[in-house]
């Protein structure tokens, strides 16, 4: 029976019949003559006929070794893809990466981390699908995506989650008479179309509780789902409303200005994935850099 053929053979084997000799193989494998005598004379008995003739001194492949070289490169190639990628991999530079989030998301703050993110790393690949939580906690929960940015996080045996409290503010057009005070309450909202989440929210809840407190009247205006749909109808002098800070400052640009909202709601993401399913180093990088990019807007301390 023929012996397995080893990658060092058919490396020593292309190294001289690239060279001619086996001094200047040697030389290039990095190791010593024998050791690249030995490894020609093992695989000429693994394939069973002569691979070099001596003319003139050369060693010179024979018709055998000729054909066989175009095979013998494509391995070598191969394994030299097999290796590059494992260090990439190993390196967090390849590998891809599932996300599941929620609409806003997907047009707002993550395009910017995942561009730092793949900026230095090529051999990464990501697939973002934007839906609403009930369909991200389903993903989460048949481990059809790595990682997730929710809010009204259930929790659930098979999904892991973090959650990270962010702050809110009130947006308004730029030339509202809201820009003259340094914080908004709800007597400043007193007689304005208010556009808020939905009112089975949780976050609607607690701005109406806010309200209630105050005994001011909530004019309710428009019901949206994401925040970036009230910073939408908001720049466009709609109305008003109180949003995650992380939300209004993409607007900031385009003329929506914003203020602290008092008393303190703060709007909580969470940040989910499958407690079975192992995730790869660079999903694992990827979510630690997605956490830290929302320190800037981390409610310090929430009052309960």
């Amino acid at each position: 029976m023929r012996q397995t053929l080893r990658i060092r053979q058919l490396e020593a084997l292309m190294a001289v019949t690239t060279n001619g000799s086996i001094t200047s193989a040697a030389t290039d494998l990095g190791v010593s003559q024998p050791a690249v005598s030995r490894l020609i004379s093992d695989l000429e008995k693994s394939l069973g006929f002569q691979l070099f003739d001596r003319r003139e001194g050369r060693l010179v492949p024979t018709q055998e070794v000729r054909y066989l070289q175009p095979s013998v490169e494509r391995v070598l190639e191969l394994m030299k893809q097999i290796t590059d990628v494992s260090q990439d991999i190993t390196q967090r530079k390849a590998g891809h990466i599932r996300v599941a989030c929620l609409p806003g998301f997907a047009t707002s703050h993550l395009p910017q981390v995942v561009a730092e993110f793949l900026k230095d790393r090529p051999g990464v690949t990501m697939t973002i699908e934007p839906d609403r939580p009930e369909r991200i906690l389903e993903w989460m929960i048949g481990e059809q995506y790595d990682f997730g940015i929710t809010d009204s996080f259930i929790s659930h045996p098979a999904v892991q989650n973090t959650d990270v409290h962010l702050r809110t503010v009130c947006v308004f057009p730029s030339g509202h008479e809201l820009e003259s005070v340094s914080e908004v309450t709800p007597k400043e909202l007193e007689n304005e179309k208010v556009i808020h989440t939905r009112r089975d929210s949780d976050f609607f809840a607690r701005l109406s509780k806010a309200f209630q407190s105050a005994n001011i009247s909530l004019n309710s205006h428009i019901e949206v789902r994401q925040f970036t749909a009230a910073c939408e109808l908001a720049l466009r002098g709609v109305g008003v409303s109180v949003v995650s800070e992380l939300d209004a400052v993409q607007y900031a640009h385009l003329g929506l200005c914003y203020r602290p909202f008092v008393p303190v709601l703060p709007h909580t993401l969470s940040l989910v994935r499958p407690i079975l399913k192992q995730p790869s180093l660079v999903t694992l990088e990827f979510i630690e850099q997605f956490s830290e990019s929302l320190n800037p807007f981390r409610v310090k301390s929430i009052m309960r």
